[in-house]
């Protein structure tokens, strides 16, 4: 019955991505160009708010519905020795958490969600993984 309702809720947080992209500004031929990269603010909002929280301490509306729950990303630099580490965050972003040590993440890989969507263009991928790492060190715990 968990897997119904997170596979479910997964759905239509889905569809409500798709739904923010038709109301992002249009360029002269009605779509978004291939290389538009929006700010990691922005990202994070449409794609991890859901289950990190709008503070990203793991408090989103998702959370209680997940099997690990979502990490506080605002400790992140604490936990690795006061340094914010990009090189970890950009690898999880790309390629997922990883398999717990009981199943499968709950988290998703975004590195080919974004690839799908940018049609193979690496460039803007990494700009992606960029931009949200760069957001995510900013809302770090003094």
């Amino acid at each position: 019955m968990r897997n119904v309702i997170l596979c479910a809720a997964m759905l239509l947080f889905i569809c409500e991505i798709y739904a923010l992209g038709a109301n992002e500004p249009a360029t002269a031929d009605e779509t978004l160009p291939l290389n538009y990269v929006p700010s990691g603010k922005v990202m994070f909002q449409q794609y991890c708010a859901t289950c990190h929280g709008t503070d990203a301490k793991g408090n989103g509306p998702l959370a209680p519905l997940l099997k690990t729950p979502p990490a506080n990303l605002t400790g992140l630099s604490k936990r690795h020795a006061g340094q914010f580490p990009y090189e970890y965050v950009s690898s999880v972003l790309q390629f997922g958490p990883g398999p717990s040590g009981h199943g499968s993440s709950d988290m998703p890989a975004w590195g080919p969600i974004f690839r799908y969507y940018h049609k193979q263009n690496e460039r803007v991928v990494q700009q992606r993984i960029k931009n949200l790492s760069n957001y995510l060190a900013s809302v770090q715990d003094e």
